[in-house]
């Protein structure tokens, strides 16, 4: 979220609110300027510090952002927001314990900080810590019981648990506050497919790409549950369908189709 006020100066007030409006725009390199033409009359503005360090992460500049972050955290170190953005950009360059650890102190700013508890989940997920995972999305559902996003992920900690049913029961909760929730209805038609249950499957797969028909992973989870079925056809047709919007289909796959359709594309 980025962050807009009134500054004492009204030339640092000008670019910085023009800085915000590029911002929303995702023209990044233009409020990256501006909040640097902020920062260059006030130095000490915290919040042209965060909102660059915003501009700079949604760029995949993970460290510019996390200077960034880390400049709005020496001006204002009981900013809960600031660790919770660094911890972001941290979790994105993959070094999970510094994630956890801005995390942490987010939360012990704000204890009720739902979005940091589901984070913190995210990165023991990705450190293979399943049951952490869940413990945090917990806390953040017990918070916020209308929270999606949360559901989706522990759905997604207890299929690697190869807690199945769990799983779908958490995707079915995440599609009932969202029924647009494109990822959810990806996961769970990959829950189906694991559990044998392929029409169960295609059709979320189908429902995923109603939503978003670029969805280039729910063509190749259903070109696999294709497959299965064996319907090699329609596994071609979304083989291509991947390979149309740039992305590669794994080798050991395309092989084993091969085999069994006869065809070789």
């Amino acid at each position: 979220m980025m962050r807009n006020k009134i500054d004492n100066s009204r030339e640092a007030n000008v670019y910085f609110q023009r800085g915000n409006e590029y911002f929303d725009k995702g023209q990044y390199n233009r409020a990256i300027s501006d909040y640097t033409k902020t920062l260059e009359i006030n130095p000490k503005d915290a919040d042209a510090y965060y909102n660059r360090g915003n501009a700079y992460k949604d760029k995949g500049q993970y460290d510019q952002a996390i200077s960034d972050y880390t400049r709005t955290l020496e001006i204002n170190p009981k900013d809960a927001d600031a660790y919770y953005n660094r911890g972001n950009a941290y979790k994105d360059k993959g070094q999970y314990d510094q994630a956890i650890s801005d995390y942490n102190k987010a939360l012990e700013i704000n204890p009720r900080y739902d979005k940091a508890y589901n984070n913190r989940g995210n990165a023991y997920k990705d450190k293979g810590q399943s049951d952490q995972a869940i413990s945090d999305y917990n806390k953040a559902l017990e918070i916020n019981p209308k929270y999606a996003e949360a559901y989706n992920n522990r759905g997604n900690a207890h299929f690697d648990k190869g807690q199945y049913d769990q799983a779908i029961s958490d995707y079915n909760k995440a599609l009932e506050i969202n029924p647009r929730y494109a990822e959810a209805y990806n996961n769970r038609g990959v829950v189906y497919s694991n559990k044998g249950q392929y029409d169960q499957a295609i059709s979320d797969y189908n429902k995923a790409l109603e939503i978003n028909p670029r969805d280039a992973l729910a063509y190749n989870n259903r070109g696999v549950a294709y497959y299965f079925k064996g319907e090699y056809d329609k596994s071609w047709e979304d083989v291509k369908k991947v390979e149309n919007l740039g992305y590669e289909i794994h080798l050991r796959f395309l092989d084993a189709l091969r085999k069994a359709s006869g065809r070789q594309n």
